[in-house]
């Protein structure tokens, strides 16, 4: 075949990229008020310039009410105010562009806010209107409607509220998520226009690709069975009615060569490959991976799983090892029970953080060095541990929703640390919207550039030397029993050893990169990763 065209390279840019994560409220603080912003974002752009990643996805950043971190959106056209303006992002897209850093966006088709123009005008219009055809309305059930049109269960891990609120009126609407969040009826044709005409909007203003938020949930049975009834198909899960819907998208984001990573939480790997046939999603996001053990054997089967899924639709992986909604990598490590599951976090879980550093660096050269693109929460390369937040400060509503039995997931949203021995580690001059722990600086930015040894300069250095892999399959080497070794290019290896005993490692020239030092045999310690050349 020949190697790819300079332009074919840049146009296919996602399939082998490092994108960072950008939640924005806890990013960096610009105007001081704090709470993290565009321009917080624009001034640091030459730090992550500097680590090397490809694009930044950013967590929503239009009007909001912010009942669920921004997931509630009021108009998916503008800037909330509280990070800035359009003309600011529109700014920053450019900004960033300008130092060979691509944009992503995300967007949350499900619902909207009920803030939102059309929920405002469909609770005035009343019970039939076409404005509530927009939404799933129902009348309730039982005797004089007191009870929900169905049996449905919250997204919300943890929760035991309905998915239905009932209005004044006698209708009831479905969410769900928050009873802020109202659904949309996505078979009403109007719907599917007003998205299509908002990703037209963001790719006009430069953007390169759209993270589309719970990707699988959009669609729903017209009947709204209850799920005690079994049906066939789920009746809000997979829809098959969702492929015409994101092959009239990848017609939009052809004419711009945009790009999709979709959010697709799927247990069945045929059904999710069905999300990437060519014509559809670009990709999806990798949870099996994401939500692993530290476990050679599980790991190796998730790897293989996942390749395996992508294999039939020429789609390329992608690997995560955390985001806004799950525990950090650093404290899931440190525990002793290392996957993650939203039904098993606890408050006061015992947290080895030594331990789960070093297996967090080790995983870092593993996921750098799987074929595909790589997807990097900010705060991941400065090893930040999930912070513990108290309860009278916790703001997410999966907290609340749950009855305060789930943490919820603000204590991997703290603030970042930029600067050791500043007012709030650097982040703002104002307290933080919500609290960082009292060790937060010596996390910081400034601290870990000055440390050959930290976590910011082997996330840097990884993704400079990374490009050595190529692009081409993996290949697995002989190894013992809790070793992980593979090849990519010809003549460089990845080893990452999770056995509880030193490994000797295979036969090669030099030594690229290591989480860690080798021991005094130059042995390979337990959970440390390298990167060799033959």
């Amino acid at each position: 075949m020949g190697q790819p065209t300079p332009a074919r390279k840049d146009r296919d840019w996602w399939r082998t990229a490092v994108i960072y994560q950008v939640y924005v409220r806890s990013f960096a603080d610009g105007d001081g008020d704090g709470t993290g912003d565009l321009a917080g974002v624009r001034a640091r752009l030459p730090y992550l310039a500097e680590l090397g990643v490809d694009a930044l996805w950013f967590s929503p950043w239009y009007l909001s009410p912010m009942k669920d971190g921004g997931y509630d959106v009021a108009d998916y056209r503008a800037i909330d105010p509280a990070f800035g303006t359009l003309a600011e992002a529109e700014k920053l897209i450019a900004e960033a562009r300008e130092l060979g850093i691509r944009t992503i966006v995300d967007i949350v088709p499900n619902h909207v806010s009920d803030r939102h123009p059309w929920f405002r005008a469909a609770l005035a219009a009343g019970p039939g209107s076409p404005e509530r055809a927009l939404f799933h309305f129902r009348p309730g059930r039982g005797p004089h409607g007191e009870l929900p049109p169905n049996d449905w269960p919250s997204q919300f891990a943890g929760s035991t509220e309905p998915v239905w609120t009932r209005l004044p009126d006698g209708d009831w609407y479905l969410h769900l998520f928050t009873p802020e969040q109202p659904d949309l009826n996505w078979a009403h044709p109007a719907v599917r226009q007003e998205h299509e005409d908002i990703l037209r909007f963001w790719f006009e203003r430069g953007v390169a690709g759209v993270r589309i938020d719970s990707a699988a949930l959009l669609a729903k049975d017209p009947d709204l069975p209850d799920l005690a009834s079994r049906p066939e198909r789920h009746p809000f899960v997979d829809r098959d009615e969702l492929h015409a819907i994101y092959r009239s998208w990848r017609t939009v984001a052809d004419a711009y060569d945009g790009v999709f990573v979709g959010e697709v939480w799927l247990p069945d790997a045929e059904r999710f490959a069905r999300y990437l046939r060519p014509g559809e999603l670009h990709t999806a996001f990798n949870f099996s991976f994401l939500s692993c053990a530290w476990d050679s054997a599980r790991l190796r089967t998730a790897i293989d799983t996942t390749l395996a899924e992508h294999a039939p639709v020429g789609a390329p992986a992608t690997w995560v090892l955390s985001n806004h909604d799950v525990t950090r990598t650093v404290t899931r490590y440190g525990r002793a029970d290392t996957a993650f599951d939203f039904a098993a976090k606890a408050f006061g879980t015992p947290t080895d953080l030594a331990l789960g550093t070093r297996r967090a660096r080790a995983a870092a050269l593993l996921s750098l060095a799987l074929p595909g693109s790589v997807y990097l929460y900010q705060g991941e390369e400065l090893g930040l541990p999930e912070a513990e937040i108290p309860v009278d400060r916790i703001q997410d509503p999966m907290y609340f929703r749950s009855g305060g039995a789930a943490p919820g997931r603000d204590g991997c949203r703290v603030p970042l640390p930029w600067a050791d021995g500043m007012p709030y580690a650097g982040f703002s001059t104002q307290e933080p919207w919500l609290p960082q722990p009292v060790d937060w600086t010596s996390y910081a930015v400034d601290r870990q550039q000055r440390d050959p040894r930290s976590m910011l300069s082997l996330y840097r250095e990884a993704i400079a030397i990374r490009p050595v892999f190529g692009d081409g399959p993996l290949a697995w080497l002989p190894a013992p029993d809790g070793v992980l070794a593979f090849a990519r290019a010809e003549g460089v290896m990845c080893v990452v050893n999770l056995a509880s005993t030193p490994a000797v490692l295979p036969a090669h020239s030099r030594l690229l990169l290591g989480s860690g030092p080798l021991d005094d045999a130059g042995r390979l310690p337990q959970d440390t990763a390298v990167w060799l050349c033959a």
